[in-house]
């Protein structure tokens, strides 16, 4: 049996097709801006600072989205079980990674121009920290999803 992959109905309606799709925005937005925020420094641009603003809070936006929609696959999908083993490892730092954003991104507002290129070293051990974590929780949504990887 054949699945056609333009089959926008079956992939947008799957029990937990929703998180799968979603969890990829502020993946990429987080990561840029943290990119574009080295570049700023690199280049003392402030208009790559602005950008790096702009995706930082688009990914604290989108990181709701993600951990709503991956609360829903767990409900659907495994019908409220107790999580065990990599899925609440997988629960715990998908949390951890989406209070992070949100910690950065208010860091980020709390002051007079929030695209100024001068973070303080603070701001910088939290993003590399949140970096981390969010690259060990989609490493594991990876492993998790059954994405297989060729030898």
């Amino acid at each position: 049996m054949s699945i056609n992959p333009f089959d926008l109905k079956s992939a947008l309606l799957a029990k937990h097709a929703q998180h799968v799709i979603l969890i990829h925005f502020p993946i990429a937005l987080f990561t840029s801006s943290v990119a574009f925020d080295l570049l700023a420094v690199w280049k003392n641009s402030r208009s790559l600072a602005r950008a790096a603003y702009y995706n930082l809070t688009a990914a604290a936006v989108t990181a709701l989205a993600a951990v709503g929609t991956g609360l829903l696959a767990w409900q659907l999908q495994l019908e409220g079980q107790r999580l065990r083993g990599n899925l609440r490892l997988h629960l715990s730092l998908g949390a951890s990674s989406a209070v992070l954003i949100w910690l950065l991104t208010w860091w980020r507002t709390r002051r007079e121009r929030p695209e100024d290129d001068n973070l303080s070293l603070g701001y910088w051990a939290l993003a590399l920290i949140a970096v981390l974590v969010v690259a060990l929780t989609g490493h594991l949504g990876g492993i998790l999803s059954g994405v297989k990887v060729p030898n």
